[in-house]
């Protein structure tokens, strides 16, 4: 068998020791005879599948028993709705900083909860259509002293822009972290709410993990359907309806990885990851990054080349060699290598061999 070199932003590359692991499990899980998949999520066997999952994320994080983590089907979408929704209540206000497509769509979902609720939405930072690409510098943040939040995005996939250091708020603190939660050094307790889709660096698509603290849960609207309330998988362990029970434990399986690899270890493989790409690139009149260098990011390096015939033929000639999924996203073009943590060195590797190569013959 061979495998491709996936560098697609999501659904994205999995360990392939977890994919081994998930493959051995898959028809009889340990001895009980039957998959993942069929298991009653009340049953003790899953319990102890759900409950390890959340156990080793949060040694992960490093975040206390004041935190609850939840399983909530829908990705990091859902939660851009769902923040407001508990959150935003009518007469108040919330921050959002505008730092790309993404927290750009966070946005937009507050400011339609504001409108029917007669609450506001503050803009407290705004780079979004900065070209080149980039995050918010530390004396741009306007962030309210009487907002009930202030909401922001750590890592934006399509522009290629990392945030590489927390702004202090002043009011609790929610991110989503989809692109980079537990790619690089973070203290993750600066947050009251963080989440996060599953499909970049923490399992398959299909739901969000957020992290939030029970207290804040406990103040989120009544008024809203029962399964978009917060409290509601706090109170029930993400257990109040049948959740995505096999996105869970592969989840957990890739929550376990991470331990046994080692934060730091991973970690530095990140940087070193993008920093062999980001050199390529600079090292070439050919290649363009697109994010200013103190912003770019470890996850998803974006770049371009002179034409996008050129660009075209980049990312037809590099999947005829094994390398998958580096076209940028529809919206913006270009070249996206995404490297989230499961992306093996070696891939990085041929894609910068493909690079001088492919230079040298068209450039």
């Amino acid at each position: 068998m061979s495998r491709a070199y996936n560098f697609s932003a999501g659904p994205a590359c999995l360990p392939l020791e977890v994919l081994q692991q998930v493959q051995a499990d898959l028809v009889d899980y340990k001895g009980t005879g039957m998959s993942v998949m069929e298991m009653s999520h009340r049953g003790k066997d899953y319990d102890q599948i759900h409950n390890e999952a959340i156990a080793v994320f949060k040694e992960l994080t490093g975040i206390g028993d004041d935190y609850e983590v939840c399983f909530i089907q829908g990705g990091g979408s859902m939660q851009f709705a769902m923040i407001p929704m508990n959150f935003l209540a009518a007469g108040k206000s919330a921050d959002y900083a505008n730092m790309g497509t993404w927290s750009g769509k966070a946005l937009k979902e507050a400011q339609k909860v504001a409108a029917l609720r007669g609450a506001k939405v503050n803009v407290v930072a705004e780079c979004a259509k900065d070209i080149p690409t980039r995050m918010p510098r530390d004396g741009e943040w306007k962030f309210s002293a009487d907002a009930e939040y202030a909401h922001i995005c750590t890592n934006e996939t399509i522009s290629g822009a990392q945030l590489k250091k927390i702004p202090e708020a002043g009011v609790p603190l929610f991110a989503d972290m989809s692109s980079d939660i537990l790619s690089c050094e973070r203290d993750y307790t600066k947050f009251d709410l963080f989440y996060a889709g599953a499909q970049k660096n923490l399992g398959p698509s299909g739901m969000g993990v957020v992290a939030i603290k029970k207290e804040l849960a406990a103040k989120g609207a009544e008024s809203i359907p029962t399964l978009l309330q917060y409290r509601t998988h706090v109170d029930n362990n993400s257990l109040y309806n049948t959740p995505p029970t096999f996105a869970i434990y592969v989840f957990g399986e890739v929550m376990k990885w991470v331990k046994r690899m080692g934060k730091e270890n991973l970690f530095k493989l990140n940087r070193e990851k993008a920093a062999k790409i980001y050199a390529a690139i600079d090292a070439s009149s050919f290649y363009k990054g697109t994010a200013l260098p103190e912003f770019r990011s470890d996850m998803n390096v974006t770049f371009r080349l002179p034409t996008e015939d050129l660009e075209k033929k980049f990312v037809a000639d590099a999947k005829a060699l094994g390398m998958s999924s580096l076209k940028g996203h529809r919206s913006v073009g270009g070249i996206r290598a995404t490297i989230y943590n499961a992306f093996p060195m070696e891939g990085v590797d041929a894609l910068v061999a493909f690079m001088k190569d492919f230079e040298k013959k068209n450039g």
